[in-house]
């Protein structure tokens, strides 16, 4: 059946329809509610360096097949995949590596699907290679530099790398419920060290007066989200020096996916001090920001990683990603897990330097995650 690949450079050309079908409800960042929101509150724009460029593939008919969310990008900001090296070593070499493509969430270090798919096509994987194939000539049409797809899965890495995409992998450190009845029972896990570490970390910060709502829907207010946006600006600067997320993309986020957002609200003598924005996947608690303007010891493992847990257990949730980098989820039950990504570099030189460095990095981070299994591991030893 013949096919058409093409670029949109606006969500809404495409269509909350067409693009949920190939997205599917397992993971709300490749949502078309999602997407638009970040694109509607000017998040994700040229003016931001997020231009929206999304690539698609449609049958014959004209019938949306499968999706790419896709950006031109003019810097390497809100990525979590670090590229600076490579830009710096490029330009300095006398080539432009800005602008960039990019297939990801923007501002979001949450693994999932980057080749999405019409889940009731009847060739998913003739699709696939399409898009594939699309991305490759994306680089030499356009005349730049590099393409790169980040936190995709490792079937899709997999299959990009058969395409001539150089894989790339990471560490981040994911919850996993066995089953577990309750808190307690999941401590009942743990070394008797870690157990009794965990117990007094969440002591400590009731003892010190705090209290916590988890809440969704109706019962999420404005004011709630005034205080989040405001904990969020703060922690934005004082860490990377710009919020990236308008206060807009909150309001359209509570419109859009009011049912699958948790926010965790932290209090103090009747005040809003802190708070974890969560969003729940089919089977996933997905941590997307934290702010606060308290700096107290432990409150940041309670409200975004005890809490996240407690939340999965008691809605039957199997897993909790709650972002990017921190070996210091491991000793609180959280394991390392390795991410995926694929990079297109069209110039040869770049490509082959490139090819070394992540060589070298996957023997590293292998090694890495072994050890970490090994020697940190906070669980018993059968």
């Amino acid at each position: 059946m013949p096919a058409e690949i093409r670029t949109v450079t606006d969500i809404h050309k495409i269509g909350q329809s067409d693009w949920d079908r190939c997205a599917g409800a397992d993971n709300p960042f490749v949502s078309f509610a999602f997407l638009s929101a970040m694109e509607d509150s000017g998040s994700a724009s040229a003016d931001t360096g997020w231009q929206p460029f999304h690539l698609l593939v449609t049958d014959d008919d004209d019938a949306v097949a499968g999706i790419v969310p896709l950006y031109v990008k003019s810097h390497s900001y809100g990525e979590y995949v670090f590229d600076w090296s490579w830009a710096e070593a490029y330009e300095r070499a006398g080539g432009r590596y800005y602008p960039k493509l990019q297939a990801a969430v923007p501002f979001s270090p949450v693994p999932g699907p980057r080749l999405l798919i019409r889940s009731d096509h009847p060739a998913p994987e003739r699709i696939r290679k399409l898009l594939i194939s699309g991305l490759c000539a994306l680089p030499e049409r356009l005349g730049i530099a590099s393409l790169h797809v980040t936190f995709c899965s490792g079937d899709e890495s997999r299959a990009m790398e058969d395409a001539g995409f150089l894989p790339r992998t990471g560490i981040q450190y994911h919850w996993y419920n066995r089953g577990y009845a309750g808190f307690d029972d999941f401590l009942g896990a743990l070394n008797s060290r870690k157990r009794k570490n965990l117990r007094k970390e969440r002591k400590q910060v009731r003892d010190a007066g705090y209290s916590f709502e988890v809440l969704s829907g109706d019962d999420l207010k404005a004011t709630h989200w005034d205080r989040f946006y405001a904990f969020y600006h703060d922690t934005s600067d004082r860490k990377w020096g710009q919020a990236y997320l308008t206060r807009e993309f909150f309001e359209l986020l509570h419109e859009r996916l009011r049912d699958r957002t948790v926010l965790v609200a932290a209090f103090r003598d009747g005040d809003m001090v802190a708070g974890a924005l969560n969003l729940i996947g089919s089977d996933t608690l997905y941590g997307r920001n934290w702010g606060t303007i308290d700096r107290t010891p432990l409150l940041h493992f309670e409200t975004c990683y005890y809490q996240a847990i407690d939340i999965a257990i008691e809605r039957g949730l199997k897993t909790v990603e709650a972002g990017a980098q921190g070996e210091h989820k491991i000793q609180r039950g959280y394991e390392p897990v390795l991410t995926h990504s694929a990079h297109l570099i069209a110039d040869e030189g770049l490509r082959n330097a490139v090819a070394r460095f992540l060589e070298q990095e996957r023997n590293h981070i292998a090694q890495d995650r072994e050890f970490i299994m090994a020697e940190h591991s906070p669980f018993r030893q059968e």
